[in-house]
């Protein structure tokens, strides 16, 4: 047996062992070589960044695999996260101001849980109630879309248009030789693995998973089956919610910024992510979204800040021509992938 199929075969843990040991020394390889620490910097602010993508694409895949519908208004959860909790933190908690931040976030992961299950009702919920399988035209998405305009805009109105910054009060970094890794980047970057991992746990091992799979294969079969997707449906999306959620605290806490058009980057971001990492495949998202925190912090760092979208995309682009089902896909794209 050849070393890729023994790969292909090995448990997923083994692997990304595997895959970050190996990405831990091509970086300190890097940074040995003359002149290599700039770039090998820049490697590890493309993966700090790639995290956050990481759980805003794992969103987008659950949404594909599982209901082959296209949620847009995954990256208004993004911005809703971070736009909440620096409204709390700034205007309505009565504590004390140095944690305002600590208190503020969570709250605003809970916004963002909330507005994804309204969408789930007036989505999915009723159009199946009034035409049956909701899945098979574009009504969910226009309404997906409506969705974004009506939170965007209600942001606009009470929080206003001016980007802010997020009040964290702490910054705290972690010399490794010649590069310096901030801890709070660190951090978002394991906590979002940890978030794939236990969602893939989630959907390989407990019934509420196999129910999300089995809908995923086919929505009348489940029925048949005795699944309640009526029941189970939710689920996607206050999974959605909560990645999208975390994805919004941990930049917010990383870089500060707010804004309520700040989903709109990520967003763009994590789809181009899920299209490299192969529809529907969750380990996809993860590669796929480190793949383009790397490709933007290079693109800024070889050819500036306005060639970064340039770089993600014309990568994106070739991708689809010369591999269009991704780095994981398989030959089916949509539904069954999970």
């Amino acid at each position: 047996m050849s070393a890729a199929a023994g790969m292909r075969g090995a448990h997923p843990l083994v692997v990304s062992a595997a895959v970050a040991m190996g990405c831990v020394a091509a970086i300190a390889g890097l940074a040995a070589l003359p002149g290599g620490a700039t770039l090998a910097q820049q490697v590890v602010s493309g993966l700090m960044l790639g995290g956050i993508y990481v759980a805003v694409a794992v969103a987008f895949t659950l949404t594909i695999g599982v209901l082959n519908f296209l949620n847009f208004t995954i990256p208004t959860m993004f911005m809703l996260t971070g736009m909440v909790a620096w409204g709390l933190a700034r205007h309505g908690l009565p504590f004390t101001e140095a944690w305002h931040w600590a208190l503020a976030l969570p709250a605003g992961i809970v916004v963002a849980i909330l507005a994804s299950l309204v969408v789930e009702r007036f989505t999915f919920r009723y159009l199946k109630t009034r035409h049956g399988d909701a899945t098979e035209h574009a009504i969910p998405l226009v309404s997906s879309l409506g969705f974004l305009l009506i939170f965007e805009h209600l942001v606009l109105i009470v929080l206003g248009s001016e980007a802010q910054s997020f009040p964290v009060r702490f910054r705290l970094d972690w010399q490794v030789g010649p590069l310096v890794v901030g801890l709070p980047q660190l951090t978002s970057l394991l906590l979002s693995l940890a978030i794939v991992f236990w969602l893939s746990w989630l959907l390989a091992k407990t019934r509420t998973g196999r129910a999300l799979r089995s809908i995923a294969e086919s929505p009348d079969t489940a029925t048949l089956l005795g699944v309640e997707v009526t029941r189970i449906v939710p689920v996607v999306f206050l999974l959605s919610g909560l990645l999208c959620g975390v994805a919004g605290a941990l930049f917010v806490v990383n870089y500060s910024d707010v804004s309520p058009f700040m989903g709109d980057h990520v967003g763009t971001k994590a789809i181009a992510a899920m299209v490299l990492g192969g529809l529907g495949s969750i380990w996809g998202a993860i590669a796929g979204g480190l793949l383009v925190g790397l490709l933007e912090t290079l693109g800024i760092h070889f050819f500036g800040g306005d060639a970064a979208q340039v770089v993600v995309w014309t990568v994106l682009l070739a991708a689809i021509v010369l591999r269009p089902q991704g780095l994981f896909g398989g030959s089916r794209i949509g539904k069954g992938k999970l």
